[in-house]
């Protein structure tokens, strides 16, 4: 009798230290060394050097991205040191799946010395082959960003939640409060002209982040319209305009789309952005019913170009080119600052029909109604 419950004591205890041993390395933290075999990259794209005391690994800029090898990031910490040694852009990958889709988080270096550069960094997924930069300016932010000197980042990941710090122990830099990327787990990467040291990666250690998606701050506004439908995507060579033919007709085939977080309809994540620089063409179709005739004032924010017909004659047309005279405020991304027109509404039915080009990056169109009285339109259920 004592022998059984000896064995069914030292059975117990087994199991729980085995327990709890397993769930000590679902989240240990592991410091990554800065040898070539923790990593994979392209012959002459890394370096694996002393610098600062430190063993660190130098990635060249003009390359492809350098992969940390056997280990699939879903959620945790992730804390390291970067130098910044010259390029526009330096970054890290993680959640990644394929050169198309991942999340992404990176800094400007443009903007050292200046903590008042309001895209001094920038979180944003890639979706279907097209980073969303454009399309997301509520996600980048301003940060101390150091050159010459080491950089510390840390990057807390918890489901749909980030918070990452920047040079500073307790002020977050960047509060995301819904990653958008189409990915919940996959392979870290880093990029640009930097030198990377001190890389620490805790797996599942969120510091009590929620994973849920914080509220949508247009959730409740319902001047937006939310629910669309689209056409297929054609080919619009440059230089050409808008012609009888490119219109919707009675052939054309329709899908509803409704808008994501922003209000904004994201035809990125439908239809995958620009390949090879070629420029596209698609249609948004939805009705407005008015009691009486008006002329409402409609704010549009988009990416890259917009023809805007209400019940088949042209209203407006214009451009949002990133780095060019005519780009809109903020700096060329879509937003629902970049233009205000007036839409002019008859007594009953209204079709508001939006031509959308694109050939850069992310595309899109947000709409926000001045007012909603007197009207109806579609709501997503």
């Amino acid at each position: 009798m004592k022998k059984s419950r000896l064995f069914f004591l030292f059975t117990l205890v087994s199991i729980t230290l085995f327990g709890q041993n397993q769930g000590r390395n679902n989240t240990d933290s592991q410091k990554i060394p800065m040898k070539a075999s923790s990593w994979e990259f392209e012959a002459g794209q890394a370096d694996f050097i002393q610098h600062k005391g430190v063993p660190a690994l130098k990635i060249k800029g003009d390359g492809p991205p350098v992969f940390l090898k056997d280990m699939e990031f879903a959620n945790g910490t992730i804390e390291f040191d970067l130098e910044l040694v010259d390029g526009p852009f330096v970054g890290i990958n993680f959640r990644r799946q394929d050169p198309g889709n991942s999340e992404r988080f990176y800094l400007r270096p443009h903007r050292v010395g200046n903590p008042m550069g309001e895209d001094a960094i920038q979180y944003a997924p890639v979706v279907k082959g097209a980073n969303l930069w454009d399309m997301l300016h509520e996600y980048q932010g301003p940060a101390v960003i150091r050159k010459p000197g080491w950089n510390h980042i840390k990057m807390v990941v918890s489901g749909k939640r980030m918070r990452v710090y920047v040079n500073s122990e307790d002020r977050i830099s960047l509060d995301i409060p819904e990653l958008l990327g189409d990915v919940d787990k996959g392979k870290i990467s880093f990029d640009g002209n930097i030198i990377l040291a001190n890389l620490e990666i805790s797996p599942n250690q969120v510091e009590g982040l929620s994973p849920q998606a914080g509220t949508d701050p247009t959730a409740s506004d319902i001047r937006y319209l939310r629910e669309w439908e689209v056409s297929q995507p054609i080919e619009f060579p440059f230089g050409r305009d808008i012609k009888n033919e490119d219109l919707p007709n009675e052939n054309t085939k329709w899908e509803v789309i409704q808008a994501e977080r922003f209000g904004l309809v994201n035809l990125t994540r439908k239809f995958g952005g620009p390949a090879n620089n070629e420029r596209k063409l698609v249609w948004l179709r939805t009705k407005i019913t008015a009691k009486q005739s008006m002329r409402l004032p409609i704010d549009l924010g988009f990416s890259d170009e917009v023809w805007v017909i209400i019940n088949g004659g042209l209203l407006y047309l214009d451009k949002n080119y990133y780095r060019s005279p005519i780009m809109k405020q903020p700096a060329g991304r879509c937003s629902i600052e970049n233009t205000q027109f007036e839409l002019p509404l008859q007594e009953g039915e209204n079709e508001l029909l939006i031509g959308v080009g694109n050939f850069f990056f992310g595309w899109g169109v947000i709409a926000r109604l001045q007012t909603v009285d007197g009207l109806s339109f579609p709501i997503p259920q």
